[in-house]
Order: C-alpha cells, then structure tokens, then sequence
C-alpha cells in the first residue's frame, strides 16, 4: 500500500490523478520489474506486427515511385482510401475484441487454474466455468472424464481440495464472434469499394480528367479483393492480443509481408502489370496471413460455439458502434487531409503520400504499447485490481513519451537522407522536406495519443473515447479546411498537428482528472 500512496499521492495525502500519470518516470520507466517485462513482452512483438503491414507499403510506394510520380500519387490516393474504409470497420472489431476475449479469458482462467471444491465430487458433478460478464449464458463442464486433465493438490481442512484445469482448447465466445462479423464485414467492403471506386476517387480529388484516374481505380478494386482477408485476420489479431499472445500475429504478418515484398518485382516488372502487380502481390500476402492464424487460433480455441446464443453480437454491436462512430470521425479526418493534398495536384499528394506513411509507419510502435495496455487492463479491470490499473496506466503513458522522444530525433534526421528511396522527382522531395519537420516534431504527441486510446479501451471506456473524438474532429476538419486553403500543403500538416494535440488532450483529460472508471485514482 506504501508503494501505491508514493505513486498516486500528494504530499498532503490527496490523490491527484494527473501528477500520477508521469510521477518517477525516470526512475520506473526503465525499471525491469514484473509489470515492466510484462508490457515489453505484448508490446515489443505488437509493435514490430503493427509496423510491418506500413512498412511494406513503403516498399510498395519505393516501387511504385520508380515507376513515375503520377502512378505513386495515384496509388496513394487509392491506399489512404482502401486504409480508411478498412479502418471503419477494423478499428472497432479489432478493439472490442481484444477487450472481451482478455475479459473472458482472465475469468476463465482465475475460475479454472484454482477451483475450491468438495472432494467427494463425482463423475456425474459439474465445476461452473466461463464468463458471466452482463448476465450473460453460463458454461459448465464436467470436472472429471471432460477434455480436461485435473490435477488436485492436498486437501485443505479435510474438505476442500484445490483443482487445477489445464485446458486443451478454450472456449471463448468472443473469438468465435470476432471471426463471423469480420468476415461479414470483409465481404461488404469488398463489394463496397469495387462498385464505387470511381466515385471515390472523384470525392479524393482525382477528377475523370485526371491522369492518377486509371492507375488509382486499377489498384484499388484489385486490392479491394483481398478485404476479407483483411478483415478476418485483423480479427484474430485481436483475440491473440486478448491472450496476450502477440508473437503469433507477428510471425504471420512478417511471412505475409515477406511474400508481398518478394512478389512486388516479379507482378510489376518482370510480368510488367505496373501498378496492378502491386496489387496482387498485397492481396496474396494478406490471405496467406490469414490462413496461418486461422490454423494457429484453431489450435487453442474450439471456434465452433454451441448455439447461436453463445454468439455475443450484442456486445459486440453496442461497443462496436460507439467505436464506428470514433473511427469515422478519426477516418474523415485523415481522409480530407488527403484529398485536400489530392486537390492540389500530383506532386503535393505524392509528396503527402511519402510523409504520412512515415508518419504512421512510425507512429505505430506506439501503438504496440496500447495493445499492451489494453491487454492488461482489461484483465486488471476484470479482476478489480486497481492497484495493478493504475501503476499500467502510468507504466504505459511513461514508454510511450519516452518513445515518440526517440523516433522524433531519429526522423528529424533520418528523413532528410531516405527521402530518395521514394523518388527522384524534385519537385515531390522539396515538398517532402517541408513535411519533414512536422512529421518528425509530432511524434510525441502521436505516441502518447495512440497509448491513451489502449489505456482508455482497456478500462472499456468506449463511451467517452468515442464523444471525445467526435468533438476532436469537429475542431480539426475545421482547422483543416481554413489551413489548406490558406497555407496549401504547410497548412495540412499544421492542421495535423493540432488532430493529433487534440487528441492528446482528450485522452490526457479522462484519466488525468480521475473520471469515469479512474474514479479510484481519487479515492
């Protein structure tokens, strides 16, 4: 308790959350404690699984510019199109997911390590097990002759015996909702954007005139085929992120993107399809990703549930829609910076296309702390060890300045002498260079942004995440119309800026006051 009081207290004995957040960060964020090898063991793996899919897309746009500035612009405006639908409907799957399966599985597993039951149990006697979150169904399995091995310790008093449960496979309903709903969800992508790539496009800024039209609409409907896999994969991300398995994604994506960059070369110049080798290539490397954590889930997870009932859409939908509304705003926002880029021709959107995937290639490491904030809190949440909540939270917060501190020096320096892996247009690197300082200065505020979102999704805190960012993005699509139109391809990026400050803020101000479920900071 003494440990605690030093963390979350002022000197006159009153917590104050916000001096919590950052309290003894030079001392506790590199400390190797319990907790500390804990996060950099979701983190590490998460973080280098979320960085792979940009980074490949960086090669993708390295090829793509060696063909011309007019093909790396076009497939720019059709990758931040294909990436911000997708996210609509990842962002939310993705996030809900990883919550409830580390819900479920934390319960599960405190109910089925450690049972205390009677030792004349008998063959016919069931051990209740499963989640019983929001008064939902209950599972029971047989404690002897089940697919389970029990293994018993002595007894305690003469008449209770603790039961340990090693499961073969787990049930977890939430796996096996995360699964149908991406899939459904990958198909009507699919169809979405293969039937209204052209009108699109024209609402991107690539007018019918324009000469990014072909190869824009060429690579989007072909890329357009592989959202299933996308979507399905993206899902069992998720429920590996819930049981704190992050190595598994990792393995998978790195074999998909090895495969994407290897094919790359042979589609779009050996069989000389341009652009649309490049598309190929990405769609095959997404279904093998998938196919590889499918085949790794079905190994710890009965997929197949019961009855429809186990099936917890309803859950889902009500959490899913307040992060649809999140996403979409987040999404328009990021959306319209690109084709105000677009509007102002080829160059600027190819010059914008180089700086943004850097930025969110980059950005993204940080995102494999949130997943492993979210992880942890969501079990701690469940648990009700607030204690374990809170030193999380600051632990997470604490890496993640610390982070975008180190890719804001590694950038501002490293971006002036990459520039050209993307192109030799002089034009598109001038502009690049303008785009440097910003994208190089914001990553702290990026870092701490994206920890904040895994923090605040890990206490389920879906509701205040998403009327917060509804409100950020009112503020930023404004700044960003007046910027753009003020100060061009300077006032995008201005505009930027202050999206991700406010978003900073937004998630800053939740825990930073003890509101919501960090009432306990005050207490």
């Amino acid at each position: 308790m003494a440990e605690k009081d030093s963390l979350y207290s002022s000197g006159d004995g009153r917590r104050i959350p916000i001096c919590s957040l950052f309290k003894d960060s030079r001392r506790m964020v590199f400390k190797r404690d319990n907790l500390g090898r804990e996060i950099l063991s979701i983190a590490l793996p998460a973080a280098l699984a979320l960085t792979a899919d940009p980074i490949a897309s960086l090669v993708d746009t390295a090829f793509i510019g060696q063909i011309g500035p007019v093909e790396l612009a076009a497939v720019g405006v059709s990758i931040a199109l294909f990436n911000q639908v997708s996210r609509i409907a990842i962002f939310p799957l993705v996030s809900v997911t990883t919550s409830f399966v580390a819900e479920e599985d934390t319960i599960n597993t405190v109910k089925d390590t450690i049972n205390i039951v009677s030792p004349q149990v008998d063959e016919g006697e069931y051990l209740e097990t499963g989640s019983t979150m929001n008064g939902e169904t209950k599972e029971f399995i047989p404690i002897k002759g089940g697919s389970r091995n029990v293994e018993s310790s002595d007894s305690v008093g003469g008449s209770l015996t603790v039961v340990k449960l090693e499961h073969k496979r787990r049930h977890i309903p939430s796996a096996s909702s995360a699964l149908v709903i991406g899939g459904i969800l990958g198909l009507i992508q699919a169809l979405f954007l293969i039937t209204t790539a052209k009108p699109l496009l024209n609402f991107m800024g690539v007018t019918p005139d324009s000469p990014m039209l072909n190869p824009a609409q060429q690579y989007l409907t072909l890329r357009s085929l592989g959202a299933p896999a996308v979507l399905l994969s993206l899902a069992m991300q998720g429920v590996f992120r819930g049981f704190k398995d992050t190595r598994t994604p990792l393995y998978a994506t790195v074999a998909g993107d090895v495969t994407n960059i290897a094919l790359d070369p042979l589609f779009m110049f050996v069989f000389r399809l341009g652009v649309s080798g490049a598309a190929i290539a990405h769609v095959i490397s997404q279904y093998l990703i998938s196919v590889i954590l499918l085949w790794r889930l079905m190994e710890q997870v009965d997929l197949i549930p019961p009855s429809i009932k186990h099936l917890q859409f309803d859950r889902f939908l009500k959490n899913g829609l307040l992060l649809l509304t999140r996403v979409i705003a987040v999404t328009f926002c990021v959306t319209l910076a690109a084709s105000l880029a677009a509007r102002q021709g080829s160059t600027s959107m190819a010059a914008f296309q180089v700086c943004l995937q850097v930025w969110l290639a980059t950005s993204l490491l940080a995102d494999g702390l949130a997943v492993a904030g979210q992880a942890i809190l969501a079990g701690a949440f469940a648990n009700k060890d607030y204690d374990k909540a809170a030193r999380t939270a600051s632990r997470v917060l604490q890496m993640g300045l610390v982070l975008g501190l180190a890719l804001a020096l590694f950038l501002g320096a490293g971006m002036y002498f990459g520039a050209k892996l993307f192109t030799r247009d002089v034009n598109v690197l001038r502009l690049i260079s303008i785009g440097i300082p910003f994208v190089a200065a914001t990553q702290p505020i990026n870092s701490l942004a994206f920890v904040f979102d895994g923090v605040n999704f890990g206490a389920s805190d879906f509701a205040y995440s998403a009327f917060s960012m509804v409100m950020v993005a009112i503020v930023s699509i404004i700044f960003l119309l007046i910027l753009s139109a003020v100060g061009g391809f300077i006032g995008i990026w201005i505009a930027l800026t202050i999206y991700m400050s406010l978003r900073t803020f937004a998630g800053f101000l939740r825990i930073g006051t003890g509101s919501g479920p960090w009432e306990f900071l005050r207490s």
